[in-house]
This record gives C-alpha cells, sequence and structure tokens, in this order.
C-alpha cells in the first residue's frame, strides 16, 4: 500500500484529537457512576453515627451536632449538677426513675440517664410537639428559686432537669430522649451505635 500523498501531520492531529474526545466521554461517562456508588443524603440522614470530639467541653458547656436530621447536645455537668439531681424531690418529675423505656437505652436508665455521669449525650427536642428547649442555668429564664437548672421549652413551658427528666404539670408527657451512643475514648463519643455487649 502507498502512503505517496498522505499528510502524517495531519493524521497525527486527528488521532489525537480522536482519542482526546473519546477519553472525555469516558471522564463524563465514569463520573455518574462513581457518584452512585456514594451514599445519598438521604441514607446520611437516615441514621449515619456522628464522631463527636468532647475534649474541649468545659464543666457547664453544651454542644450540639447533628444526628438523623435531629440535635443532639452533649452536655458536661458540673458536680453540684450532679448533686443537684439528687435534690429535685420525686413527685416534681413524672418519670423520675425513667421506666419509658423508649426514651433511653437499658445502659441509659439511671438516675443521670447517662453512661458516664459527667456527660449527658441528649436528642435536644421536646418530646411535646417538637420544639427545641433551651439550656438554662440555675439562675437564668426567671423559673423561680428552687430551678436548679436543666431545660426549658419556651414554645409551651415543658421544663426538664439536667437529666432531661421532666417536670409535672407541663404539656410533655415523656422525659427527652437519650439516643445510642458509646465512648471511643475519654474525649470521643460516637452517637447512633450502642456500645458492644449493650442490649438495645
Amino acid at each position: 500500500m502507498s502512503t505517496e500523498g498522505v499528510n502524517t501531520s495531519r493524521r497525527r492531529f486527528l488521532i489525537a484529537a480522536t482519542s482526546a474526545v473519546g477519553g472525555a466521554g469516558v471522564v463524563f461517562t465514569a463520573i455518574p457512576f462513581v457518584a452512585s456508588m456514594q451514599p445519598s443524603a438521604k441514607a446520611q440522614a437516615a441514621g449515619a453515627p456522628v464522631e463527636v470530639d468532647i475534649s474541649k467541653l468545659e464543666p457547664g458547656q453544651m454542644m450540639t451536632v447533628e444526628w438523623r436530621g435531629q440535635p443532639v447536645w452533649v452536655v458536661r455537668r458540673t458536680p453540684d449538677n450532679l448533686a443537684d439531681l439528687k435534690k429535685i424531690p420525686a413527685d416534681q418529675l413524672r418519670d423520675v426513675n425513667s421506666e419509658v423505656i423508649s426514651q433511653q437505652p437499658p445502659y441509659a436508665k439511671n438516675e443521670t440517664r447517662a453512661i458516664k455521669p459527667e456527660y449527658l449525650v441528649m436528642v435536644g427536642i421536646c418530646t411535646h410537639l417538637g420544639c427545641s428547649p433551651t439550656y438554662t442555668k440555675i439562675g437564668e429564664g426567671g423559673l423561680g428559686a428552687d430551678w436548679k437548672g436543666g431545660f426549658f421549652c419556651p414554645c409551651h413551658g415543658s421544663r426538664f432537669d439536667m437529666a432531661g427528666r421532666v417536670y409535672t404539670g407541663v404539656p410533655a408527657p415523656t422525659n427527652m430522649v437519650i439516643p445510642p451512643h458509646k465512648y471511643l475514648s475519654d474525649s470521643r463519643v460516637l452517637v447512633g451505635v450502642d456500645p458492644e455487649g449493650a442490649k438495645a
């Protein structure tokens, strides 16, 4: 076969251009395929665990993270907060012993409703109509001299103590929810997963 009269530079240009267009087509085809392997925002919102660094949380402070589209509070309680939980008369709390089992995992069915008494991990939603209460310390919010600190819902006046237990005489029917969680270390907590060996 004779190559006389063939323009080799033009041939090289056409081969390079065709290869470039073909390569771009492969990339644009691969992008949606690779993206389809990533979990969707809906799947992530459905309950992927959230790791929280609590190393900088000072006593008396609260931080908020999002899990399953809900605010989850981590509160570092002070020794006074823990002592005050024992001073609230039992008849002032609707579910003082956390008997409504759907409101906390079994390992948080205790006086502090926590794995580690110092830290409260709780869904920050009022159990009445889903408003978000405010963290109200002793002497704040005009809640009276006997207020030991806790959470006040401004929507309809429900009050919760520093363990998220609901007071009597308010619209909220149950204690605030404690989500499944476990400690990875002294400074990290994983929200959305029960500790190994815990009964769910």
